[in-house]
């Protein structure tokens, strides 16, 4: 008891000295305000300073690294508008022979009546223009001016390279002036537009704070950092282009070329084809005004800007959709009852869905298609009307996560969302709630209402390769190094499984196959199992349209195609041949010898259109 009462009397003397202490130090808060205060009376200025961005324009290469596109001096070589021009000797000092000598200058004039003496400038190579330089004394009424222009390195590709909008500007106001309605649709500046900020960069903004001296203190903003050029890498194959578009050539239509594995464009051809450098060439405006002029529209993006009936290789969908809402099975049998729709090939019965995708059987699919429409759940058996409407919903709903009715999201400008009918599509023109599926019967076999682009039928084709998922479609695998956009690298699933479309590739693999309706299009003697679709879109105007869509190998596919020819036939003689000799250049690099004969044939044809 002693003890703790010493303890506390210790402590509070403790306590009692240290409040002595503290009275007798300055005060923390006295001391601190007695410090001198900054010094307030100088103004601080902010300033935005611009740095240029001084870099080249990126690049545009294709997936093995070849230069497609690029900022190069350009030489011109402006005529004399009179005296009338000697061009013999002209085609002489350039190496021309008289013939394409009279053929550029005619191409550099935008009209063919253009009067004598009319501005025109050509276009040289390095080489040429040295020439005229070595000779400048002997000709000293021809003009030779140099400058920076983006320069083309390759004819194929151009409705994916398209144009720098600087540049392209003699073009877009030809086609200004022509039919205004269509001026739009004709205007596609491919990759060169889409990513012409990344191509260009930019330069910085600093954000300085600056006294009355001019001296920095420290910044009021974040700065900017200048962005140079980037280079486009591009997931074209630019020798594959080059091949697809001698196949194409002059007629109407369209072949495009996925990696389904990663959505990648191995090839987007558009027919008619044209130089990559048509619409941007200083001597290219009589080209241009026929292009324009044309009825075939070849300034016309086909693959991506034009919505067509799929024909016959739109069952797939219609199967796996089927499949899917237990409409069919693998195993279900139809017969080939003409009296619903007509059947062009002879074949045996239907027994199942690989049978019925081989001889592409139109009555086996007109009843797979009516079980999807005319099936009457229990919560609607006394309501036929409202069933219908909910199945084609339903239908629509599944037909629709292939990406089909929508824009895909590809890096091309102007894309086409395609159209699916609706049920109030259909209560509107049929003007009653009241129709059948026999007056909708036609989408069954992908006519009709139906309308898809060529990025959609190809997508369609990598998912079945991929067995129900996709990514976007896209034009550029790398912006510089740092890989494709975040949206060409996403996984897109379809709401049918895996297994119900994984049930479409036998009956795929026997339309190849003897008795299929595209067995001379087979790649077995090369080792190559393709699994395709073959089908014929009717055309009340003209010759019927031939489609294809298909992909290589069967069981480790690496490539997709889409094939569509206007005016050309069956789908089978015309499109599928196309298709797998695209599918074999890529595979195996060569055409074997079997195929030559198609190969020249078809490009024969080809220039002919």
């Amino acid at each position: 008891m002693l003890k703790s009462a010493n303890d506390w009397k210790m402590s509070l003397i403790g306590t009692l000295m240290l409040l002595v202490a503290a009275c007798s130090s300055p005060n923390l808060q006295q001391e601190q305000a007695a410090a001198p205060a900054p010094d307030t009376s100088t103004t601080y200025t902010h300033r935005r300073v611009l740095v240029p961005n001084n870099s080249a324009r990126g690049r545009v290469l294709d997936r093995n690294d070849s230069v497609l596109v690029a900022t190069r001096p350009q030489y011109l070589l402006s005529l004399p508008r009179r005296p009338p021009l000697d061009t013999l000797a002209l085609g002489k000092l350039l190496g021309w022979g008289p013939v394409a000598t009279k053929q550029r200058i005619a191409d550099a004039l935008p009209y063919e009546e253009a009067p004598a003496g009319y501005p025109v400038q050509l276009s040289l190579s390095k080489a040429e223009a040295e020439r005229v330089k070595a000779h400048q004394k002997e000709w000293p009424t021809l003009k030779l001016t140099e400058r920076m222009r983006r320069v083309y390195t390759t004819r194929a590709g151009a409705p994916a390279l398209g144009y720098m909008t600087s540049e392209a500007q003699a073009f877009l106001r030809q086609a200004g002036r022509y039919r205004r309605g269509r001026f739009l649709r004709l205007r596609n500046g491919g990759v060169e537009a889409y990513y012409s900020g990344l191509l260009t960069g930019h330069g910085g903004i600093l954000h300085p704070l600056l006294d009355s001296a001019g001296q920095e203190h420290g910044t009021w903003a974040a700065d900017t950092l200048q962005q140079p050029g980037q280079d486009l890498h591009l997931s074209l194959d630019a020798r594959l282009q080059a091949y697809a578009e001698s196949l194409i050539g002059g007629r109407k239509g369209y072949l495009v070329a996925l990696d389904p594995r990663t959505g990648e464009i191995l090839c987007f051809v558009s027919g008619p084809t044209f130089a990559a450098n048509t619409l941007t060439a200083p001597d290219q405006a009589g080209v241009r005004a026929k292009l324009l002029e044309s009825e075939d529209m070849p300034l016309l993006s086909r693959p991506a800007m034009l919505a067509n009936p799929p024909g016959s290789v739109f069952k797939l969908v219609n199967a796996a959709v089927a499949l899917q809402l237990g409409a069919i099975t693998p195993q279900t049998g139809f017969r080939c009852d003409q009296s619903l729709i007509s059947c062009v090939h002879h074949h045996p019965m239907g027994k199942n869905l690989t049978i019925g995708l081989q001889y592409s059987c139109n009555p086996y699919f007109y009843q797979v298609m009516r079980n999807i429409i005319d099936r009457v759940p229990d919560s609607l058996a006394t309501d036929t009307v409202a069933a219908r409407h909910a199945n084609l919903a339903q239908w629509r709903r599944y037909v629709r996560s292939f990406g089909l009715d929508s824009v895909l999201g590809a890096d091309i400008p102007r894309e086409a969302p395609g159209f699916l009918p609706t049920p109030a599509y259909y209560d509107k023109v049929r003007r009653t709630r009241h129709w059948t599926y026999r007056s909708i019967y036609s989408l069954s076999i992908g006519q009709g209402e139906i309308n898809l682009t060529g990025l959609q039928m190809a997508n369609m084709a990598a998912i079945i390769a991929n067995r129900g998922w996709y990514i976007r479609p896209h034009l550029v695998r790398s912006v510089g190094d740092r890989g494709p956009l975040a949206r060409f690298t996403e996984k897109h699933y379809t709401l049918v499984d895996s297994a119900n479309l994984a049930a479409l590739v036998p009956g795929m693999i026997a339309v190849m196959q003897r008795g299929g309706t595209a067995e001379t299009s087979s790649l077995a003697d090369v080792g190559i199992t393709v699994a395709g679709k073959t089908g014929t879109v009717q055309n009340d105007e003209g010759d019927d349209h031939a489609t294809f869509v298909g992909f290589a190998p069967a069981n480790n596919p690496q490539i997709a195609v889409a094939v569509y020819l206007e005016n050309a036939g069956f789908g089978a003689t015309a499109a599928a041949p196309c298709a797998v000799m695209v599918m074999e250049k890529y595979l195996k690099g060569s055409i074997a010898p079997k195929r030559k004969h198609w190969e020249s044939r078809i490009k024969r044809r080809a220039k002919l259109d």
